[in-house]
């Protein structure tokens, strides 16, 4: 009975959300202006943007930030390109610290420096690495951030935009880790939506985590035959993967999906010689925090009993990576918005699992998804990788309302009718 009057309550107030002017005009703008969407996405798409070394692209960014009039625009200490619509300020409403509701794309992409990003043009498809994976998603900020503007709507909390770092591999989420617990905006972000890829139905509120591990095994190495019996630190990684590969400890969390991925081994000098090192990067994942928390100290075990038996040799396990696992409740008012909104646009709403930049704030507690920003896209973090904006207009005008109205429910000293101005 609860969840039927939210639904009911989230309905009326989107359905008089889409009614208001400013709220059209805003469609209007992303109605007329598809060409300049696909303008700005081929021009930053020529620009790289590495992990590390998305300095560039952020800029690039921030120029047009300046340009569309957004207050505050600036590259803060991690490399984020940040800009502000202000919110509505009733005359009589005693002083705050600002909150505000984020709004985010990430900038940077899979491919390493050096990698030719150079978009091209086939009939409505652009080709390139990074078209679709992050090139959706900021086409989308910019796109939105252009009709907000144009429109003049004052929303009821500011808006935060940002084109953010880190999203990607070893970037571990640096941009959105230093956004929520580092930087001069943390402890104010009410709520956030993160762009992500294609589509127009999919929302990702199920946070995927994972545990990324470089591991270590070092000895005095030695000639492949005479030194026959030295410990061989190939070897003993073999081992000890083949054993995380085939055992599984006990289940803790009943239900939970948990992978385990050795993704690259380095090491030795020659065929004929045995390495005084080697070294292997591990990838652990799962949908529970208990669960992963559990396979990360069986790795632990694991390698420490085959190093153990192989003595000299000696073992470091180094933390490269990790990514909270959490979700949305299903009681939460961004939940509302979102079904809400689709059911006005007549979609049907795709909740998934993943791994994107929502996982820092869910696992925050604060309320947050990642959503599609349209169109159509493949070959995701290949250099074929390929992105076709047609219809992407709708999912447009999907996070359009559903980030008004999340500013409209996340903000409480806000009456929720008011709407926009």
């Amino acid at each position: 009975m609860i969840a039927t009057a939210r639904t009911s309550i989230a309905q009326l107030r989107v359905s008089r959300l889409a009614a208001m002017l400013p709220v059209h005009r805003a469609f209007h703008w992303l109605h007329l202006h598809e060409l300049q969407l696909r303008q700005w996405q081929l021009q930053f798409l020529a620009i790289p943007a590495p992990p590390f070394g998305e300095a560039a692209r952020a800029v690039w960014f921030l120029e047009r930030f300046e340009e569309l009039g957004l207050q505050n625009p600036h590259i803060d200490q991690e490399g984020n390109a940040l800009a502000e619509l202000p919110g509505r300020t009733p005359a009589d409403a005693p002083p705050a610290a600002p909150r505000y509701v984020l709004l985010s794309a990430h900038l940077d992409t899979v491919f390493g420096a050096g990698t030719d990003t150079s978009p091209r043009e086939e009939g409505t498809r652009i080709l390139g690495p990074g078209a679709c994976d992050n090139g959706a998603g900021l086409a989308a900020l910019l796109g939105i951030a252009a009709a907000l503007r144009s429109a003049e709507i004052t929303p009821p909390m500011p808006i935060l935009f940002a084109a953010n770092v880190g999203e990607e591999g070893e970037g571990d989420l640096r941009g959105m880790r230093h956004l929520f617990q580092a930087g001069s905006y943390a402890g104010k972000i009410q709520a956030a939506i993160a762009l992500e890829g294609s589509g127009t139905a999919a929302a990702v509120t199920r946070a995927l985590g994972s545990r990324r591990f470089r591991v270590t095994i070092s000895g005095p190495g030695g000639h492949s035959w005479t030194d026959a019996d030295t410990p061989n630190p190939i070897t003993l990684i073999s081992r000890a993967i083949t054993e995380l590969a085939g055992e599984h400890p006990v289940n803790a969390a009943g239900d939970a999906r948990t992978t385990f991925s050795p993704g690259q081994i380095s090491g030795g000098t020659s065929i004929n010689s045995i390495p005084e090192s080697a070294s292997v990067d591990l990838d652990l994942r799962s949908t529970e925090p208990e669960e992963l928390e559990a396979r990360a100290a069986w790795i632990h075990e694991v390698f420490t009993a085959v190093v153990a038996q192989a003595p000299p040799a000696s073992l470091v396990i180094e933390a490269i990576g990790e990514r909270p696992a959490a979700a949305l409740p299903e009681s939460s008012p961004l939940l509302d918005s979102l079904r809400a909104v689709d059911r006005h646009l007549g979609l049907r709403t795709e909740l998934r699992l993943g791994s994107t930049d929502a996982n820092l704030p869910l696992s925050l507690g604060i309320p947050a998804a990642a959503l599609a920003a349209g169109g159509t896209g493949g070959g995701i973090h290949t250099l074929g990788e390929w992105y076709d904006p047609a219809g992407r207009e709708t999912a447009l005008r999907r996070i359009v309302l559903t980030l008004l109205d999340l500013a409209q429910t996340s903000d409480s000293n806000t009456d929720q009718e008011d709407g926009v101005a």
